[in-house]
């Protein structure tokens, strides 16, 4: 039934935000997804860092930009300034060379909370899609749509809504572990 399809496409597209929101939250080793929101001034126009350089990790600690051109090292320095992550950008004149700094234990327990109130947001979104999807099938029921058939819709909304809150759930779980990792 496409009722079903369309809630259940919600419910992955929540759970798929929630996944790149908590690839931005840093658990203290450097990843080159790190800078997916740097932008940098090339030719007049804001383009992602991506566009303009190479980005990769030399260690669970330190983060390489290699500009396609060189020209643009302090452009990409300003970028990565400007968006205020937290990175010191030190350039040795060929490349950018971020070191990320250890997490103390409270920056660690307040991307904790980050992270709960992430998940929180996605549970949120994913009732929300369940809510649509029943008040549709009480508009289908008022329709004369047969007693056993709603029932059977209902169960199986309910079971992609439990499944993909526990996916949220596991989610945040590992992400949370992975920053408590020393």
């Amino acid at each position: 039934m496409m009722l079903l399809d369309e809630a259940k496409e919600s419910n992955e597209k929540t759970v798929a935000h929630l996944t790149v929101e908590l690839e931005k939250i840093r658990a203290g080793k450097a990843t080159p997804s790190m800078l997916d929101s740097v932008q940098i001034e090339y030719y007049g126009a804001m383009t992602p860092l991506s566009q303009v350089a190479n980005v990769n990790t030399m260690d669970a600690r330190t983060i390489t930009v290699q500009p396609w051109e060189r020209n643009l090292l302090d452009a990409i320095a300003t970028g990565i300034t400007n968006a205020n992550l937290g990175l010191n950008p030190q350039s040795n004149g060929e490349m950018i060379i971020l070191n990320v700094p250890a997490l103390t234990e409270e920056r660690r327990r307040d991307l904790v909370k980050k992270v709960k109130a992430e998940g929180e947001h996605a549970k949120v979104g994913i009732r929300n899609n369940r809510k649509e999807a029943m008040d549709y099938i009480k508009k289908l029921k008022a329709d004369g749509l047969a007693e056993d058939r709603i029932k059977d819709i209902e169960t199986k909304i309910q079971a992609f809504t439990d499944s993909s809150v526990k996916r949220v759930d596991e989610l945040s779980v590992k992400k949370e572990a992975d920053i408590m990792t020393i």
